[in-house]
């Protein structure tokens, strides 16, 4: 095995070296503190478990994005020499909601200020976040995403980066910025024409449709369609059969990417797309931006209300 030395190039490194950076990655990973994120060790079901818990409205804010940017980082150090687990499972700590998608409020003052740099910057970021779960960190893990919830706009593309889905019954699933003349580019229609084909693609994202959990298992995005409640449960019983015969699910998703390849470009070319149409908004487009995120803030305080009524 070898590692990058700035000074002289490329040097090799002991496996007893490199099982020590990957035990460090690990003590990182389940270890330290992530101001919007929990990170556990499954060992039964060999798998990471990652847990978003942002603060305020469940968006990817930039606070979000840079736990996840960290994290991702650390689970390609912890398996660059050892497979300390076969799966990641990203889901949501709030009651409703896997995560509502992008920071509206930030894109609304970045367009306002004519500010295209921070908004590309924050896209890119996106980018990274669901490219690395599509190509299961150097193809070493199968990404899974556990939707208990609402999954919108980036929330469902997050969900469609995942190899695969398992969604609770009352999960709903939608691409709503056609609402505001905008469109899903953190990897909608590369996510969505691979796993369906380009019509019905352009359908979901032009409709602002919000589909059920129902609608989406007989269209073939979601693979395991579990009742309320039963959700935990039904992932990781998904991953102990899928185990059972893990060389061959793991070679299905390696074809799966040689025949219809994603790469890190084409979602960079479609998110810069998105950028020149988002800064292309007027007044009118924003203020339509803008009631959405009052509508979901008024959920997340009503759903967050609900939950300490329970507890």
């Amino acid at each position: 095995m070898t590692f990058f030395n700035k000074n002289s190039g490329l040097v090799p490194v002991s496996n007893e070296m490199a099982s020590l950076s990957a035990g460090n990655a690990m003590s990182n990973l389940t270890g330290s503190y992530y101001q919007t994120l929990q990170v556990d060790l499954d060992e039964a079901a060999k798998a990471l478990v990652c847990t978003m818990r942002p603060e305020g409205r469940p968006s990817y804010t930039p606070a979000l994005l840079r736990d996840l940017s960290r994290m991702q980082s650390e689970i390609h150090r912890a398996t660059e020499a050892a497979e300390p687990f076969r799966y990641f499972i990203v889901r949501s700590s709030i009651p409703g909601t896997f995560n509502l998608g992008g920071d509206l409020d930030l894109f609304g003052g970045k367009i306002r200020d004519g500010n295209r740099k921070a908004l590309r910057d924050y896209a890119h970021a996106c980018i990274d976040v669901v490219y690395n779960n599509a190509m299961g960190y150097g193809r070493r893990v199968t990404t899974v995403a556990l939707v208990q919830g609402a999954a919108l706009g980036g929330g469902f593309e997050a969900a469609l980066s995942c190899h695969y889905i398992v969604a609770e019954r009352s999960a709903t699933f939608g691409l709503p910025e056609v609402l505001f003349n905008l469109f899903p580019g953190m990897g909608a229609y590369s996510f969505l024409s691979r796993r369906l084909d380009a019509v019905r693609a352009e359908k979901i994202i032009l409709s602002g449709k919000i589909y059920t959990a129902s609608e989406m298992y007989d269209l073939g995005l979601v693979d395991v369609l579990a009742e309320d409640g039963e959700g935990d449960a039904a992932a990781r019983g998904f991953l102990a059969s899928m185990d059972r015969r893990y060389n061959s699910h793991r070679a299905v998703l390696q074809a799966r990417q040689r025949i219809n390849p994603l790469t890190r470009e084409e979602l960079m070319d479609v998110v810069d797309i998105w950028v020149d149409a988002a800064m292309n908004l007027d007044e009118g487009d924003l203020r339509k931006m803008a009631r959405l995120v009052r509508a979901q803030n008024r959920r997340h305080v009503a759903g967050a209300g609900l939950q300490q009524a329970a507890e």
